[in-house]
């Protein structure tokens, strides 16, 4: 990746996060008795753990580990677009990892490719390395 690939970025999460601290800002500043009436805030993170389907915690982890804080600022507004009952469906890992490319973020996934040998599902590697001594 290019300098300028990494500086633009840079830019782009940083733009997010001001955008997130915007929208916080503003819903804090037309609501400051509801919050106060509430129960403790449940933590952003396990309410969105509640909506992941299938793979949607290893993108999450991954995402994680690579992005921290850009990942967590996803988190936060996604977590409140449950709370507001604007995503009511459950994410899987397909649509976690499109959100987070759409974002700019290139969250990067192992590759395992599985092919059925005698009934069962071997890795490629396994099927590949068997034949090639089956060969010799």
């Amino acid at each position: 990746m290019s300098d300028e690939d990494s500086e633009l970025e840079r830019l782009k999460a940083k733009r997010l996060a001001e955008m997130q601290k915007n929208i916080v800002s503003k819903q804090s500043s037309d609501k400051p008795t509801e919050q106060s009436q509430e129960k403790p805030a449940e933590n952003p993170r396990d309410l969105l753990l509640k909506v992941l389907g299938f793979r949607g915690l290893e993108v999450l982890e991954n995402a994680e580990s690579q992005f921290p804080n850009e990942a967590k600022m996803i988190v936060q507004k996604l977590s409140e677009l449950i709370k507001s009952g604007e995503l009511n469906e459950t994410i899987d890992g397909g649509q976690l990892l499109t959100l987070f490319r759409a974002v700019g973020l290139n969250i990067r996934m192992e590759t395992k490719i599985n092919v059925e040998q005698d009934g069962k599902f071997v890795s490629l590697t396994d099927k590949l390395s068997k034949e090639s001594k089956d060969d010799e």
